[in-house]
């Protein structure tokens, strides 16, 4: 007779991939509403259903083993899929229509991660999703042409009554690897900058930081897409100010020039009352980000 396979517990899975992304079961714990004590025992139940060691202890942290790694990937797989299920079960009458605005950064993430799951399992929603710059999203939520919208979020930018504040990422400078960044700064040379059309807080605030640690400067090439700036990075035109949102794997991070600080991610909403998919898309976006995407 062939061996049953094991029915691996949803809840010890929910608890083992928490705790990981978050890189503490102990914040796992208060995001899942449990005690300290019963996610470690839901992690030691999935370690006994899974028939060995999944994480152990590197000084005061826990990091994955070999099999943990290959476990973590199916536990997303089986939890993205058992969410779904639940919520076209549980909202299948949802209905009504949306209209998305997001930066360019975000569609690489967004669009597969939630818009996709979101369309399936609420087919009668009409889901729109557009792409475009910070200040057209902004015009648009004022206007009401779009009711949610990802945008950044500056320092000196002020929020609307609605926005919701999803979280800070760390700026980075990016070049192609073969990039020769130790030329520039003993030479003295202008630092070749690929950049959006202004205004553009990324360019902005690059400009800010070299300028602030009396590096020259010269704008190499402007475009009006993310694509255009990934396009002529590969070609070893400069470098840009951005973040990894979206960052190709042949473009490497800089290090040696000075640190460019922190931008915020809001997710905004139209100032009329948003419909129940509006609510929901919300939450399904704010998810996403909490869990560190």
């Amino acid at each position: 007779m062939a061996k049953r396979p094991v029915t691996f517990d949803a809840e010890a899975l929910r608890s083992f991939v928490t705790g990981i992304e978050l890189g503490s079961f102990v914040l796992a714990a208060d995001r899942l509403g449990r005690s300290t004590s019963a996610v470690s025992a839901q992690l030691k139940k999935l370690e006994q259903q899974a028939g060995t060691e999944l994480v152990q202890k590197a000084g005061r942290h826990l990091i994955l083993t070999a099999q943990g790694e290959v476990m973590l990937s199916y536990a997303r797989r089986i939890l993205s899929l058992n969410d779904e299920a639940s919520a076209a079960l549980s909202t299948s009458t949802l209905s009504g229509s949306i209209n998305l605005g997001m930066q360019e950064d975000f569609g690489e993430a967004l669009l597969p991660a939630i818009l996709g799951t979101f369309t399936r399992a609420h087919p009668q929603v009409q889901l729109s999703a557009s792409i475009t710059r910070n200040q057209q999203l902004l015009d648009g939520i004022r206007h009401n042409e779009f009711d949610l919208a990802v945008c950044w979020q500056a320092d000196d930018i002020p929020l609307f009554p609605s926005s919701r504040a999803l979280g800070r990422i760390p700026l980075r400078w990016i070049g192609p690897q073969n990039f020769s960044l130790a030329h520039y700064l003993e030479t003295g040379e202008p630092l070749p900058l690929m950049v959006f059309e202004a205004p553009c807080l990324m360019r902005s605030a690059a400009t800010a930081a070299l300028d602030k640690a009396g590096i020259p400067w010269r704008i190499a090439f402007t475009s009006r897409s993310l694509g255009g700036i990934w396009a002529a990075l590969s070609a070893g035109l400069g470098i840009t100010l951005r973040t990894d949102f979206g960052r190709p794997a042949a473009l490497k991070v800089l290090e040696d020039l000075p640190a460019p600080g922190e931008i915020g991610i809001t997710l905004h909403q139209s100032q009329m009352q948003p419909g129940e998919p509006a609510t929901y898309l919300t939450d399904a976006i704010t998810g996403f980000f909490a869990t560190g995407q």
